[in-house]
């Protein structure tokens, strides 16, 4: 186990995972084992008493999932620590080869009350800069702003947009269910908005409940808000599942509404300005990220992952089916539609039909959106405080290719080769299985990937807000 509970996703590179926790520990884990090659502990985490409302408990630290700069050999994170009796969330980079910290910046927008920020969003990569999303804590207490902040690599004076920005104004988080701001072919970033505290529309629109595309210097380009926007807000509607960008130029947008919206990516439209709804498509909220291929969605509702498919003339969305199962947000691998339920199974759905494929008990896990991560031929899920491996037995062959409608918010990936069967939990002292388990796995019918290729493309997604 390791020390703290894990609300991120796992990531991987060069044979290396790397993970972080709620006590500010980052580590870096042998893919192979599972032993600890390195740790390093940035702070003393926020007890979670210290702070006016949340859902995360004992502590909170590191809350949205880490990125990797490949080209730096460096993992960035933000962690909550307690600084001169204070929370202050700290940007801190730090090499992959040792763990030592590089950077180490006070992310904190000026004026703010940092105990009533949350950092929720995954991070993300652009234009030399690191960027993420800030929201409230759950329950939405005291006065926070939305904020999407880009920090140079380097460290420096972060850039910030505001949501709800206006003097009488406050809330609108960019939480999205823990997913990490898109980044588009051109540098651009898409984000979504919760809730504001506007709830009439009588008073102006306030980027709340909203898709924003902004520039790499955080410049708005375009949004699209419903109708009901200022409604929406009063109900806590948040638009809290992440952009869907297709591969047709259209966007899907959804969350708390239940409904998914059909939007040209080129022209949101602002208010109102959607192509085509899908009311009602699931029974509980769309939280967290999205799978893409092509022009469908797989979409993270509560109750079990949907598939929504846009078509683009004449502009419409259809049902393509609601599987009940999992929830948690999904991945694309191997042929599969990959999500974690709260019940603590790992399932892999037919991307046709919504069937269940495979299962595998890996454990409850710690927040309401764990994601499972692909790359360097496995397949790991985050459980509580530990990650569970899937890798591949001898001789599995190897496929696919990263979708590249919705870049992955990671420049830590490859392609990665072969499949898998249940193996270990990757933490300390797991030491990996014994000889020969992986062989006692696969005679017993546990086999959860058997000799496809891995599609290796990620949302990130982490707990509630």
């Amino acid at each position: 186990m390791l020390d703290g509970q894990i609300y991120g996703e796992p990531l991987v590179s060069s044979g290396r995972v790397y993970v972080a926790t709620e006590n500010d520990i980052v580590y870096e884990l042998s893919a192979a084992t599972g032993a600890v090659l390195w740790s390093t502990h940035l702070g003393r985490p926020v007890p979670s008493s210290d702070l006016p409302c949340g859902d995360i408990t004992p502590n909170v630290g590191i809350t949205g999932t880490p990125v990797i700069d490949q080209s730096r050999g460096e993992v960035f994170v933000v962690a909550d620590e307690l600084v001169n009796g204070g929370p202050a969330h700290m940007l801190t980079g730090l090499t992959t080869a040792s763990g030592k910290v590089e950077v180490s910046t006070d992310v904190d927008p000026a004026g703010a009350d940092a105990a009533a920020l949350l950092q929720r969003t995954g991070l993300n990569l652009d234009d030399g800069q690191v960027v993420f999303g800030m929201g409230g804590n759950d329950g939405d207490c005291a006065a926070y702003r939305g904020r999407l902040i880009a920090v140079p690599e380097t460290g420096g004076t972060p850039k910030i947009f505001t949501v709800d920005a206006a003097a009488d104004e406050s809330q609108g988080a960019i939480w999205m269910g823990g997913a990490a701001p898109v980044v588009d072919s051109s540098g651009d970033i898409w984000v979504t908005t919760g809730n504001g505290s506007v709830y009439s529309d009588n008073h102006a629109y306030d980027n709340s409940d909203s898709i924003l595309e902004l520039s790499p210097s955080l410049k708005l380009l375009q949004f699209f808000a419903p109708n009901n926007w200022a409604t929406n807000n009063s109900q806590d509607l948040d638009m809290s599942a992440a952009p869907a960008l297709l591969s047709d130029g259209q966007v899907l947008l959804t969350g708390k509404s239940r409904i998914v919206y059909l939007l040209n990516g080129a022209h949101l439209g602002g208010i109102g300005g959607q192509q085509a709804a899908l009311n009602s498509a699931c029974s509980q909220d769309i939280d967290g990220g999205v799978a893409v291929q092509g022009t469908t969605a797989y979409l993270p509702c509560g109750s079990g992952i949907i598939a929504v498919q846009a078509v683009n003339s004449p502009a419409s969305l259809r049902l393509l089916w609601s599987s009940g199962t999992g929830g948690g947000p999904a991945i694309v691998a191997a042929g599969l539609v990959w999500t974690i339920g709260q019940n603590g199974v790992l399932y892999g759905l037919s991307p046709a039909t919504g069937a269940v494929r495979q299962q595998a008990s890996i454990g409850v896990p710690a927040n309401h959106f764990p994601t499972p991560t692909v790359a360097d031929g496995l397949l790991l899920a985050p459980v509580s405080d530990q990650v569970v491996a899937l890798t591949a037995p001898a001789g599995a062959s190897s496929a696919g290719s990263p979708s590249a409608s919705q870049p992955a918010p990671t420049q830590s990936r490859a392609p990665a080769g072969n499949a898998s069967s249940p193996t270990a939990a990757v933490g300390p002292g797991s030491g990996g299985l014994p000889a020969g388990a992986i062989a006692g796995l696969v005679a017993a019918g546990l086999l959860v990937i058997g000799a496809l290729g891995w599609f290796a493309w990620r949302r990130r997604t982490t707990s509630s807000r």
